[in-house]
Formats: structure tokens, C-alpha cells, sequence
């Protein structure tokens, strides 16, 4: 095992600690979701912004960030107006120093200042699914991007022979993604095993069809996620969009297949509830 895998290893567990150590305060400190999103929102516009060299336009970069850090605390009339005011900021400063910058970059942030935050904040949203179990819902969703990405390293690094979009990601493979899609069905049917048998001990019941279909496309829905922000960092020249996780990059390095993987996961348990009330 080589160094960079090494820090991969290790990160990956301190990330995992801390969204279990999240889960496990939920009735204590309920707004620890929040701000934990909140924080990631806005870590993963800064590097957006800095990788498009927008950085040292506060005019562009402030309001955004505010709004990245508003969002993960508003219900969905508040997140509306709160997007409608970042737009009236931000077209206005576009007015303003037009000189300075272009439309084309106003449109790219503006662009991810509102799918970013929107997709993580599915993840509060899950949380009031289910009042009793929905915390566990935030744990697939989040286990289902990243055991994927995770299952996908592993089998590609062994197996990996066939490029899957070499223009774009040239480490990922077929092979790569077969062998993470099917660690990811395994251990969500595990999540499932573990959640009703051992820490209900049978008392609450959990849909393996949803668990199943979660883990099969939502690894597909990783990829899809993973290979969008690939051409952003290509686009801008870059190959992490920081060193923030050591052996993983950024935190938008992190969490690009978590803001896709998030909302399907959000929509599907919306009609195939995970756990029982």
C-alpha cells in the first residue's frame, strides 16, 4: 500500500468518524447537520471560486459564500428568498464591475452557489423524513457516494484495465466501476442487516429493495457526479480543487459525488421508505 493510499485510508476514516460523531449528537445538538453542511457548503464554493481565480473579487465571492452558509439553515421558502436576494447581488455587482469580470464567470458560481448548498441541504431534509429514523437515511446517502467511490479505487487499482473516460478522468475504469457498484449494494444491504437486526435487534424493520436499488444507482450516480466536477477541474487546469483531506484533495474533491448522490436518495425514499416510523 503506497503513501497517498495510506492518507486516502486514513482520511476517509476521520471523515467517516466525524459524520458518525454528527449522527450520534443529532437529539443533543440537532443543528450539528446544519452547520456541518453549512461549513462544507461554503468550503466547496471557496475552492470553486479559487479555481476559476475569483477569489480576489470580494464583490462576487462574498455574497456567495453568505448564501452558501444561509441555505443549510432555511426551509424552502426562506432558501427561495434567499436565493432571490443572491441573485439581485450578484447580477448587480455583475452591472457594476462588469469591467472586472465576465458573465461567464458570474454564471458558473452563480450556477454552483445553487446547486451545491441545494443538493447538500437534501441531506437536512432527509433528517425530517422520519423523526425517528431519518438520521439513519443521511447515513446511506452519504455511504452511498462515498463507499462507491471508495469500492471503485480499490477494484480499479487491482483489476482496472479498461479506461471508462479517459478525456476526462483517465484513472477510472470499467472495471472500477463495476467493482464499486457491487461493494456499494453489499454494504448498504449490510447498513440495513446492521441497523434492524443488531442495534433494533428486530424491532424496526428496513426496505432491501430500497437499500439495493440506493446502492446500485446511487454508485452510478456518483460516478456521473465525480466525472462532472472532472471536467470543471480540467476546464480550469487544476487536478484537486484543494489539499484540505489529505489523499482526497478538496473538500469539493469529497463531496462532488454526495451532492449528486444526495438528491436521488432523497427522492427515492421519499416512495420507498428505508425504515419502518
Amino acid at each position: 500500500m503506497n503513501f497517498t493510499m495510506v492518507q486516502r485510508v486514513l482520511s476517509g476514516i476521520v471523515l467517516t468518524v466525524f459524520m458518525i460523531a454528527v449522527i450520534v449528537f443529532d437529539k443533543i445538538f440537532p443543528l450539528a447537520l446544519n452547520i456541518a453542511v453549512a461549513v462544507i457548503s461554503v468550503m466547496a464554493v471557496h475552492e470553486l471560486a479559487s479555481a476559476l481565480g475569483l477569489q480576489n473579487k470580494w464583490f462576487l465571492c462574498l455574497p456567495s459564500l453568505a448564501a452558501a452558509a444561509i441555505v443549510p439553515f432555511c426551509n424552502e421558502q426562506f432558501q427561495f428568498l434567499t436565493y432571490c436576494v443572491y441573485t439581485l447581488i450578484i447580477f448587480s455587482a455583475l452591472i457594476v464591475c462588469h469591467r472586472e469580470t465576465t458573465f461567464k464567470e458570474v454564471a458558473v458560481l452563480y450556477s454552483m452557489v445553487v446547486i451545491i448548498p441545494c443538493a447538500l441541504h437534501t441531506l437536512v431534509s432527509l433528517r425530517e423524513l422520519n423523526l425517528s429514523h431519518g438520521m439513519f437515511y443521511v447515513l446511506i446517502a452519504v455511504l452511498a457516494a462515498w463507499v462507491a467511490d471508495v469500492g471503485a479505487y480499490f477494484a480499479g487499482t487491482l483489476f482496472g484495465r479498461h479506461k471508462l473516460c479517459p478525456e476526462i478522468s483517465p484513472k477510472k475504469t470499467v472495471e472500477g466501476l463495476v467493482g464499486g457498484t457491487v461493494v456499494d449494494m453489499v454494504v448498504m444491504l449490510l447498513c440495513g442487516v446492521w441497523f434492524s437486526a443488531v442495534f433494533y435487534q428486530g424491532q424496526v424493520g428496513v426496505n432491501y429493495i430500497a437499500l439495493l436499488l440506493i446502492g446500485l444507482f446511487g454508485s452510478l450516480i456518483s460516478v456521473l457526479g465525480d466525472l462532472s466536477f472532472s471536467i470543471i477541474k480540467r476546464s480550469c487546469h487544476i487536478k484537486d480543487f484543494g489539499q484540505v483531506i489529505p489523499g482526497h484533495g478538496g473538500v469539493l474533491d469529497r463531496f462532488d459525488s454526495v451532492i449528486f448522490t444526495a438528491p436521488f436518495v432523497y427522492l427515492l425514499v421519499m416512495f420507498l421508505p428505508l425504515a419502518g416510523v
